[in-house]
């Protein structure tokens, strides 16, 4: 499970430090999408392959669920850790995301997002919410104590 935040910044080839406790659990070898949000996603191999088995169950005569899936699969890039700790970010990767300079990787459970720093600060953790929790008390959600 991923958990926490760091903030980062892409060299001048687009290539970013993965944290250590990040690289601790992807390994050297993992996979960079699109996400939700216009950040990126990030997920271990074992965890991309479940995602895709879920993908490849969609019924391709849905045009909703062939969109959703080409979203995610055209752009999904392996990416390999450096001996330095870094990755390249594929250049199409960056500019859907908007990445030019500082980053923030969220762990975010099974996933982390790799967000511009700027768009973090001002939609990641927008909103009201109070209103966000009562959203989530109508999926089976509840904070207790």
């Amino acid at each position: 499970m991923f958990m926490c935040e760091y903030s980062h910044s892409l060299d001048a080839k687009g290539r970013l430090i993965m944290p250590a406790k990040f690289r601790d659990v992807l390994g050297d070898v993992f996979v960079v999408c699109k996400g939700l949000d216009h950040c990126l996603y990030v997920y271990s191999n074992e965890d991309w392959d479940a995602f895709e088995k879920q993908l490849a169950g969609l019924p391709l005569t849905n045009k909703e669920a062939r969109q959703f899936v080409r979203f995610f699969l055209s752009g999904a890039s392996q990416v390999e850790v450096d001996k330095m700790g870094r990755i390249l970010l594929p250049t199409s990767l960056r500019a859907f995301a908007g990445l030019e300079k500082d980053v923030v990787l969220a762990g975010v459970g099974h996933r982390i997002e790799i967000w511009d720093k700027d768009k973090w600060e001002s939609e990641s953790l927008d909103g009201d919410m109070d209103e966000i929790t009562g959203m989530m008390d109508s999926l089976g959600i509840t904070l207790t104590q």
